[in-house]
Order: C-alpha cells, then sequence, then structure tokens
C-alpha cells in the first residue's frame, strides 16, 4: 500500500487527479523531455494511455507527486513501478527549476528505502540514456550500480542516442548493507 513520505525537503504522497496538469506541465518543457525524447512538448491529445510510467496523470498506482515541504509547490513525481513478482523500475521527472538541488536524489532514495522496507521487493532496478549523466549520478548517488549498457533503435533520433541507455539496479541484500540502520526500523513513513 503506498503512503505518504516525507524527506527533509519533500512530501511524496500517492498521486492524485489534482496532480494531472502539474506533471503536464513537465512534458511541456522541452528540457525535461530532452532524454525522452529529444525535447519535444508531448501531444497532450496524443499521448498514450498505456504509457503511465512515463506519462502519469494523476491516477497511476506506484506514482507519487513531489511537493516542498516549506510550501507545497509541485516539484515533480516519482515512481516505483512493479515490474514483476519482487522486481520494480524506479522512475521520477522534476521540474527544471529544482535539478541540480539533490531533490531527485532524496525523492528517489526515499522510495528506494520504502521499496525495500514496505513493498518487499528483491530488486530494483532503473534506466536512462547513456548522456543523461544528471540521472545517472542520482542512480550512483542512491547506491544503484550501473549493469548493462545497451544499444537502442529509437524511432527518432534522440541527440546521443547513439551510444544507447544504461541499466542500473540495487538489490535488497546490497542495500541493507548499506544502510543497517534502516533496513532494522519501519520505514513506512519514509526515512526516519
Amino acid at each position: 500500500m503506498m503512503t505518504l513520505l516525507q524527506t527533509t525537503r519533500l512530501t511524496l504522497s500517492p498521486c492524485a487527479p489534482a496532480d494531472r496538469e502539474d506533471f503536464m506541465s513537465l512534458e511541456r518543457d522541452p528540457e525535461v523531455m530532452r532524454f525522452l525524447n529529444g525535447g519535444y512538448p508531448v501531444d497532450q491529445q496524443e499521448s498514450d494511455p498505456n504509457a503511465t510510467l512515463f506519462m502519469p496523470r494523476g491516477t497511476e498506482p506506484y506514482v507519487w507527486t513531489a511537493r516542498h515541504r516549506a510550501n507545497g509547490a509541485f516539484s515533480g513525481w516519482f515512481c516505483l513501478w512493479p515490474e514483476r513478482e519482487g522486481l520494480a523500475e524506479l522512475g521520477y521527472r522534476l521540474r527544471r527549476m529544482d535539478w541540480g538541488q539533490g531533490l531527485a536524489s532524496e525523492g528517489a532514495a526515499a522510495l528506494v528505502d520504502w521499496g525495500f522496507g514496505t513493498g518487499q521487493y528483491d530488486r530494483i532496478v532503473a534506466c536512462t540514456m547513456t548522456v543523461n549523466q544528471g540521472s545517472r549520478r542520482v542512480m550512483e548517488k542512491i547506491g544503484m550500480n550501473c549493469v548493462r549498457q545497451v544499444s537502442v533503435d529509437w524511432a527518432g533520433a534522440i541527440p546521443g542516442g547513439e551510444e544507447g541507455e544504461v541499466h542500473y539496479e540495487i538489490t535488497r541484500t546490497t542495500w541493507h548493507a548499506r544502510n543497517p540502520q534502516i533496513a532494522s526500523v519501519d520505514i513506512a513513513g519514509g526515512r526516519p
């Protein structure tokens, strides 16, 4: 069951229909979309209704809306999408004005902690374009390891796409070894 998560600077709450416009505003920002579709604004009428991991609309399970604790301002979203038994995929998207402040790492770490502590996942994975250094730093900062690089044949040319994408993961065992104080407490409400 999804729950409210609190970090030092963010509140992550299960998404709601009222978040739809905020989510869609991220898709209109070419810089936010640069490593997803080459920076083209998403046609809100034509977007794939099954692409909930990448284009949430406020009704999806496993998607948390991120807001600043100080003032409630929208920051972005995070998700921990179940792929199969014991495995979930981490995803996130933040407003450009919130980049470079450690908020992505803060929110992603809270979801990883929740995923291993409450979600009972055995492995959490994430992927990004090889050239997306910002997202790669987030994954590495929260303890994920790069496990492979793959070539990808995107339908449209995305600058840097020729370098493919990288896949990261963290296992419950690795997480526990790095966070014994967290692993030994109930973290249903986020990091202690």
